[in-house]
């Protein structure tokens, strides 16, 4: 039935937008760089006054990190929709963006931007969850399905690293817990918060 429907408003020459949202758990003491990654791509796109090419250059760069530390990876889940009006999509992504942005210990990227006095030395975080909601044009198959394993999350991950190459990215929003140096997220608050997450 949905095959019909997506035939039908490719008929009728609607866009289809496709809305996801991954979030990914990391987990050891090790991914601690990666905090200093998401506080640079958020330096950056205040820089270049929140512009979607900069904001997906970012994007790229902790998709590729991410990838780096798939050792660390300890669970996940994905979430989204496929829509055909772009103001259902706006919404959609709003709904999503106030979701990740009351998750315990996190802000959106342009927030952290705001911390100059931000300390050089990284202190150890035993667990980092990393929220990446984004929205584009057509169909990607690999960010369709369920992402809650190793091999799937890599494919999905890479398929979003080419939807900014192919310049179909319309929205992006990366948000993460916990979203300051210094801050911890427990085994038990993050149980609590992230109650989606599946181990991988």
């Amino acid at each position: 039935m949905a095959t019909l429907g997506n035939r039908f408003n490719q008929f009728l020459g609607k866009t289809r937008f496709v809305v996801s949202r991954v979030l990914l758990h990391l987990g050891g003491a090790e991914v601690s760089p990666l905090l200093g990654v998401l506080n640079q791509v958020a330096r950056n796109t205040i820089e270049a006054e929140g512009d979607l090419e900069v904001l997906g250059e970012g994007l790229v760069e902790i998709c590729q990190n991410l990838l780096q530390y798939d050792v660390y990876w300890q669970s996940a889940s994905n979430e989204g929709d496929v829509l055909w009006d772009e103001g259902e999509t706006a919404d959609y992504v709003e709904e999503l963006f106030t979701d990740s942005a009351q998750r315990y210990l996190s802000q959106p990227l342009e927030d952290l931007a705001d911390t100059p006095d931000v300390p050089l030395s990284l202190s150890p975080t035993a667990n980092l969850v990393v929220m990446i909601t984004i929205a584009c044009e057509g169909e990607v198959p690999a960010l369709e399905t369920d992402l809650a394993s190793t091999e799937a999350m890599q494919e999905g991950l890479k398929a979003i690293i080419n939807l900014h190459y192919q310049n179909r990215l319309r929205a992006i929003q990366i948000h993460y817990s916990p979203a300051r140096f210094g801050d911890e997220l427990t085994s038990d608050q993050l149980l609590q918060n992230f109650p989606e997450l599946i181990p991988l």
